[in-house]
């Protein structure tokens, strides 16, 4: 009797949880992660094309800072917008690297991207607001709008086939660009399809929010994983980004740091300020002695030779899963402009056997062990007859996780 006494106290403490929360749905990528470690303790080989995150080690002069600030006893509290060493250095490289111009004054260091993230949401929406989103899409960017109970307006990316790949179409957002919306969310280069958005379109985007005294929050954590004569420019070269641009980074996929959470925000500095004061108290500061690692990571030219190196040994990883893909039959591919995903498109697949995305990865992961992540895993609806690969995996295992695939399909074909 006790017991049930327990429980239904504990279910009435959840119930008084705010539905916004409630309403939440997590990550669904992490799911099949989750599922992967139980194969593989169980003695199954899972290759795991899921996997947002580079294989590569953190470059050993990031890690000997950090080692080194520990043994100097720097483990204290340090200033809530992250040390002046620090954000000092990422003034300077995005300066240089980006010929924007920016000022200390304007850079608030995080624990990774997703805080700089929830700041911005934080400090610019309320209930009611629309926030636009490109589609498929970093999940992130619809749970925190479930979270501040605004409104979602999603423009889907059009697939024009294996050969052109994804666009975004400019028209149809800047009519859905209006007096109601608050934050335009821009993630380029883009996850999961690799595409990177052109800048002329980018200026476009300013420009519209602009107009209607909006936001753009821009997510650039992919901006050194860029192939072949893809041009990339990043919004903070634009003369005017200060007006209504809230610029997102982090060390995790450049500098293969993504337990190390250390990310940054950049935006006017009185913006910095009115959102230093809602992190200190959230997380009171980052953590002293990564800061640390984070300024041998911009300001170390080895460190900066090994990412070139990362971002080469990527591209031929790209070409490899890209060439073996096409010999699967009625799997369509585009070789991403950037990122380190690949996001095939499956749907002839589908049609012919009446499944959908998530069944068809199920599948493949209980029968081959290969974790592929569903594009409906991305909202909304734009993904949802692609799933999305990672080529952040040696050769060799690119090589037999895809001939598994290739097995798994022909397989489908004959119990059709």
């Amino acid at each position: 009797m006790k017991s049930l006494v327990i429980s239904a106290i504990a279910m009435a403490a959840v119930d008084r949880l705010k539905q916004s929360i409630l309403s939440l749905k997590g990550r669904r990528t992490f799911s099949y992660l989750a599922i992967a470690k139980q194969l593989a303790k169980k003695g199954f080989e899972v290759i795991n094309f899921g996997v947002g995150q580079p294989d590569v080690d953190t470059p050993k002069p990031i890690i000997d800072e950090a080692k080194k600030a520990l043994d100097e006893g720097f483990t204290k509290y340090t200033e809530a917008s992250g040390i002046a060493e620090l954000r000092e250095a990422v003034a300077e490289y995005l300066s240089t690297r980006f010929n924007s111009n920016v000022k200390p004054s304007e850079v608030l260091i995080t624990p990774g991207a997703l805080p700089a993230i929830f700041l911005t949401y934080t400090g610019y929406v309320e209930p009611g607001d629309e926030v636009v989103i490109i589609e498929p899409s970093y999940p992130p960017y619809t749970e925190l709008a479930i979270l501040f109970n605004a409104k979602t307006l999603y423009i889907p990316l059009r697939w024009k086939g294996p050969e052109e790949g994804f666009e975004l179409d400019i028209d149809l957002l800047e009519k859905s660009i209006s007096s109601r919306t608050k934050l335009v969310v821009l993630n380029n280069p883009h996850n999961p399809t690799g595409y990177v958005i052109p800048f002329k379109y980018i200026e476009k985007i300013v420009e519209l929010v602009r107009r209607v005294n909006a936001v753009v929050l821009v997510d650039e954590v992919y901006y050194e994983f860029v192939y072949d004569n893809t041009v990339f420019k990043s919004i903070l070269s634009l003369d005017n980004w200060r007006d209504n641009v809230v610029y997102v980074n982090s060390f995790s996929k450049t500098f293969s740091m993504t337990g190390w959470r250390l990310g940054y925000l950049v935006a006017r500095e009185d913006i910095v300020s009115r959102l230093t004061n809602v992190a200190v108290n959230i997380w009171s500061c980052p953590t002293s002695f990564v800061q640390r690692g984070g300024i041998a990571a911009i300001k170390r030219n080895e460190v900066m030779d090994y990412v070139k190196e990362v971002v080469e040994l990527f591209r031929r990883r790209r070409d490899l899963m890209v060439s073996k893909l096409r010999e699967v039959k009625d799997i369509e591919v585009w070789p991403s402009q950037g990122t380190f995903y690949l996001f095939p498109y499956i749907g002839k697949i589908l049609d012919r056997l009446g499944i959908n995305d998530e069944i068809f990865a199920e599948k493949l992961l209980y029968s081959k062990y290969v974790v592929v992540i569903p594009g409906s895993s991305f909202p909304d609806k734009a993904g949802k007859k692609f799933v999305r690969l990672s080529f952040a995996v040696d050769m060799d295992t690119i090589s037999r996780g895809i001939e598994r695939i290739k097995q798994f399909v022909e397989e489908l074909k004959k119990v059709e």
